[in-house]
């Protein structure tokens, strides 16, 4: 029986939203037959993690585990794990290194630039997004539509930057929609229905906040392929493997514009991913022993 030990909690913000994907994955493994061994860290290592795992399933959101850091930690012991590897880990951690790739790529994405405490906007206009560039889950990420509400949205972005910096993104109007890769199959595209068109941290946590549908191939066929191409485009430009989930905004006039790439996605049995896996014929169940059966290390 494989043995599987699934990582949750860390310290990066976004702890309690790992120990919910971590419990609804480690669940979701023990029905699958598993030998699971749920594993919450405190820290930013593994000492917690006990010898003789075949494979380490990373729960983890943000910070450790998602900036390269457990990978590379992982693949010093030659354990496999779920996921990307640390170089593609630490680029999609990292927005400012991945728009600049994503670029290089062809791959179109809102214009930007990059800000500290204090300073103006130098080349973009209001409204624009303001966000750390190396976290994620929407923690310290703001609309900011004037002037005047720059300096705070600034300060919330930097405090939660390990280099003070903030990514600050023109705004773009239109639908969100968010693709899911699994090994190299692209699930179906899935819309979120923000309140006001902008799902923020309390639009995204918050429970019946927001609805999610999914886009009709019949009326929109050539958006979706397009989409669906981009989203792999964007995984491959990133050296990504194992599971992602790419994030857009698409305007009116059908310019899919990537905002990022998540390299661990959340895993609830309502989060996103699941939801794309589902409507492709892929229960929560499977979704989670697929991405065991995918796991890898470098």
């Amino acid at each position: 029986m494989l043995k599987v030990a699934v990582l949750m909690g860390g310290t990066s913000q976004e702890r309690e939203i790992s120990m919910k994907s971590g419990n609804a994955v480690a669940a979701a493994l023990e029905r699958r037959g598993y030998q699971t061994l749920p594993v919450v860290l405190n820290e930013d290592s593994l000492t917690a993690l006990p010898d003789g795992v075949d494979a380490v399933f990373i729960a983890l959101h943000g910070g450790y585990g998602e900036n390269g850091g457990v990978q590379a930690d992982l693949d010093a012991r030659g354990i496999a794990y779920t996921g990307p590897g640390a170089a593609a880990s630490r680029l999609a951690m990292d927005k400012i290194a991945a728009k600049k790739l994503l670029v290089a790529a062809g791959i179109p994405t809102a214009e930007w630039e990059v800000l500290r405490y204090g300073e103006a906007l130098r080349k973009l206009n209001f409204p624009v997004v303001v966000k750390p560039p190396r976290e994620g889950s929407s923690v310290g990420v703001a609309k900011v539509n004037a002037a005047d509400e720059l300096p705070a949205a600034l300060s919330a972005a930097c405090a939660a930057d390990a280099l003070g910096e903030a990514l600050v993104e023109g705004y773009i109007a239109g639908r969100e929609w968010t693709v899911g890769i699994i090994g190299e199959q692209v699930l179906p595209v899935v819309e979120i229905l923000a309140p006001d068109g902008w799902y923020g941290f309390e639009a995204k946590y918050t429970q019946g906040l927001s609805h999610f549908g999914f886009p009709d191939p019949d009326a929109e066929g050539p958006l979706i392929d397009e989409a669906q191409r981009r989203a792999l485009s964007a995984y491959d430009a990133l050296g990504c493997r194992g599971v992602s989930r790419v994030d857009f905004r698409i305007t009116p006039d059908g310019t899919c514009s990537v905002l990022e790439v998540n390299t661990v996605p959340g895993m609830t049995s309502t989060s996103l991913l699941p939801r794309a896996a589902a409507r492709a014929g892929l229960d929560f169940d499977d979704l989670c022993s697929k991405l065991v059966e995918l796991s890898a290390h470098d």
